[in-house]
This record gives C-alpha cells, sequence and structure tokens, in this order.
C-alpha cells in the first residue's frame, strides 16, 4: 500500500514474507536509482561541499545525482557532473555500485571514477541546492575519510573502490 509519493520519492508499507516462512509488515523507501562520481585529474580530486537539509549541515562528498526516467547510469553521471561541478568526463569508470541502507530502502547508487576532465560550458547549478567545489589531493582525500571529516557514505565507498 502506498503511503505517499512525491516528485522523486515513494514510500509503501507491504507485507513480506520472510525466509522462515513468516510474514511481516515492513514500510520501504523508494527513490529510485542514483549515481556517484569521483572526478580525478592527475594526482587531484574534485569534490563538493554541500548544505544537506536532513542533517542541518555542509559535508564533504562526491557529486551525486538521481536517474531520470529513461537515463542510464552513465548518462545521469555526465549530466550530474557537469551540474553540480562544471566538469566533463571524457572518460567514466564504472565502479559496481552500492546499497545504501537495505534495512529500508532500495536505493542504489551506481559509482563512477571521472577522468580527462575538461571544463563545461553547459554549466548550471539547480537552484535549489548549495554547492562549493573544492578540490584536494588524492592523498588528503584518504586522509579526510580515515580521520572522518568526509561522512558521507557514498564519497567513502567510491575513495576506497578508486583510490585505495
Amino acid at each position: 500500500m502506498e503511503v505517499y509519493q512525491g516528485k522523486r520519492l515513494v514510500i509503501e508499507k507491504v507485507l513480506t514474507r520472510l525466509p522462515g516462512g513468516g510474514t511481516s509488515e515492513r514500510i520501504v523507501v523508494r527513490p529510485g536509482d542514483a549515481v556517484a562520481i569521483l572526478p580525478v585529474s592527475g594526482d587531484r580530486c574534485h569534490l563538493i561541499r554541500q548544505y544537506r537539509f536532513a542533517i542541518g549541515e555542509y559535508i564533504c562528498e562526491a557529486p551525486a545525482g538521481t536517474m531520470d526516467a529513461g537515463e542510464t547510469p552513465e548518462e545521469t553521471a555526465h549530466r550530474e557532473l557537469i551540474e553540480e561541478t562544471g566538469l566533463r568526463a571524457g572518460t567514466l569508470i564504472p565502479k559496481g555500485y552500492i546499497y545504501t541502507t537495505p534495512g529500508y530502502t532500495d536505493e542504489k547508487i551506481h559509482l563512477f571514477e571521472a577522468r580527462d576532465l575538461t571544463e563545461s560550458d553547459e554549466y548550471e547549478k539547480d537552484d535549489d541546492e548549495v554547492i562549493e567545489v573544492m578540490e584536494a589531493g588524492v592523498d588528503e582525500v584518504c586522509a579526510m575519510v580515515a580521520d572522518g571529516r568526509i561522512r558521507d557514505a557514498k564519497t567513502i565507498c567510491l575513495v576506497c573502490r578508486c583510490l585505495m
């Protein structure tokens, strides 16, 4: 049973059969698939510092975004990289995908490493996003993950899959 439907999010109450044969009522959040991109140029990474309303603070993270209907993960990655950083990737390297919080959502984030970066003339930030592009060395980004300055799960996964 649908509990809520928004522009990019559906919340459902479902009765599910458990592996042992019993049943359980659960809430499932269905935000749709997304992408996250780690732009790397030589020994430098391009990250963003973004205000996240749900946690009430700015965090350092990889550019990311939700897939539009009919888009492939690669198309979304190219679009979101330009929208959030103003950079275009000559090469996108797929790095698999992750489930963000499988205890209550089916959200899947496709991970990409972006290389051969150039500036894009199509750069136009979304009106509702508060984003500052930042750059850091590969070693610094790894240190930021290790010491907790980067706390965003998708970014930590990207750093592990691309740089470590």
